[in-house]
């Protein structure tokens, strides 16, 4: 905090240069102006560059592509107050000349710089809204917008229930679920955004509403897969689920060609609708790490079955060396899948693809396709690449993705990589832009692909949006009109996935 004085005077040094700066200059001047005013005001907390504040701000995102990205002030609001009330005032300020922009972090784990951060501006950090609570007959948990799911997953584990949350530690709940959310029950119950009962949400008036399939019904329907475009979530009230431990861990092997082509056949199984089983879900890696392949299973089965039939291809599979799988809570497994990874990354970069469970030998063709492209980025400095299949939840319907309810043979592909130096950024963007233009090009000529692109796996390149369809697209934009008329989402907050551009 500044004392009063220094306020006002930083204000108004900051609207004075406004007319001779730099297009960068001048948004950081209107939002320093703007940081100025808020942080005279007795709410929240407002952090500038170098106090301790900001510092835990920027140096705790995932990647250093975010971590990079500057702004004039952090706000950290405690409160659903707290944001209405900053909300507000950024509606006020649009409304005028030299309008700040700003942007809202929750976990911070996307990969693209300013997609949770905004240079020059004012970023929102949601973590102080982290609370939990469970309804008398524990069917129903409330959360807070800036919750990490590793940090509720404890306590709910103690009441033997779990919600449809992230499967890695320090994901948090508002990308999350506005974006979709992959869970662990996800071919059982769909989508995280699925089993949201409602929303209590801020729009760009500064009002707060509750948004459920009552109450404001198309809003909530926008929010479950629409993201950061008609407000912030506050609190989500998403469905718990009766769960002690599940079956789960990790299986890895050193790559070879009979082991691929066992996996090949192995995945292809798992995804033939005749083997459907909605407690079976699991992720076949690739993953590309000092010049060598290597493979792994991560298995997860939520009832109280050890080794299910379903898993038997890769339980009983030669050459392991590793095997994790045993009964454990969901708290524990996440904790585990957080150690298969680089706790913060420094250049990142990622994309994602959906397509109907190919044949045995076009999986083959997949897989090779990616491990011979993958060799051109031998000399490339701290590279590991992950090449992940998963299933596609089986969805209820209830959400803004435009995919028919009920599909059990749809595969989602995440390629992500991370690496140590920018001079590097152009190679590994291209190679793997490359070899998902390969695969989709072989999905689309065996008529298996599909447009759907998960938000959350998605490069700023890619039109996730547009993925969803022109009927899914038209509503998401009338339901922004409705709530933002005047764009305040859109226009202010311009990082991620934008209805209107």
């Amino acid at each position: 905090m500044l004392p009063s004085g220094v306020h006002v005077a930083a204000a108004a040094l900051s609207a004075a240069v406004l007319s001779a700066a730099s297009p960068s200059s001048h948004k950081f001047a209107a939002a320093t102006t703007f940081c100025h005013q808020i942080d005279a005001q007795p709410f929240g907390q407002i952090a500038y560059p170098g106090q301790p504040e900001y510092v835990d701000s920027q140096s705790t995102y995932y990647t250093s592509n975010e971590r990079s990205v500057a702004p004039a002030c952090v706000f950290r609001p405690n409160s659903t107050a707290d944001v209405a009330r900053i909300i507000k005032s950024l509606s006020h300020a649009s409304q005028g000349p030299g309008a700040p922009q700003f942007a809202v972090r929750s976990g911070g784990h996307m990969f693209f710089e300013g997609a949770a951060n905004s240079q020059n501006g004012v970023t929102i950090d949601m973590r102080s809204i982290n609370s939990l609570s469970l309804s008398a007959d524990k069917s129903v948990a409330s959360i807070g917008g800036g919750t990490a799911f590793s940090d509720l997953y404890p306590e709910l584990d103690s009441n033997n229930v779990t919600i449809l949350g992230a499967r890695v530690p320090g994901v948090a709940a508002g990308g999350f679920l506005t974006g979709g959310g992959l869970n662990f029950l996800g071919r059982k119950h769909g989508w995280g955004c699925d089993n949201i009962y409602g929303y209590e949400v801020v729009l760009a008036s500064g009002e707060v509403v509750y948004a459920s399939a009552s109450s404001h019904p198309d809003l909530w329907l926008a929010l479950k897969g629409g993201s950061s475009n008609f407000g912030i979530v506050t609190r989500f009230d998403i469905a718990a689920y009766e769960i002690a431990e599940i079956w789960a861990g990790v299986i890895a092997f050193p790559y070879s060609t009979e082991t691929i082509r066992a996996q090949a056949s192995g995945f292809h199984d798992f995804m033939a609708p005749e083997n459907f089983d909605p407690a079976a879900a699991m992720d076949l890696i690739l993953y590309y790490a000092g010049g060598n392949l290597s493979v792994e299973n991560a298995l997860y089965y939520t009832e109280p079955i050890a080794n299910p039939k379903i898993f038997h291809p890769f339980t009983s599979m030669a050459g392991a060396v590793e095997n994790t799988v045993a009964f454990k809570s969901v708290s524990a497994m996440t904790t585990e899948l957080g150690t298969t990874l680089p706790p913060s990354v420094i250049r990142s970069f990622q994309l994602t693809y959906s397509f109907h469970n190919p044949s045995v030998e076009q999986f083959g063709q997949i897989f090779d396709s990616f491990t011979n492209a993958i060799t051109a980025l031998s000399d490339v400095a701290g590279l590991q690449v992950q090449f992940l299949l998963q299933p596609l939840p089986v969805t209820n319907g209830t959400n803004s993705f435009g995919q028919i309810p009920g599909q059990t043979d749809l595969v989602l592909s995440n390629l992500g990589a991370a690496w140590s130096s920018t001079d590097d950024d152009a190679a590994v963007r291209a190679t793997l832009t490359a070899i998902m233009n390969a695969h989709e090009k072989m999905l689309q000529a065996a008529g298996l692909s599909i447009p759907f692109k998960y938000l959350n796996y998605a490069d700023i390149s890619q039109d996730v949006i547009a993925s969803y369809g022109a009927a899914s697209q038209a509503n998401l934009k009338a339901v922004s009109k409705k709530y933002d008329p005047r764009g305040l989402f859109q226009y202010s907050m311009p990082g991620g996935y934008k209805l209107f551009k």
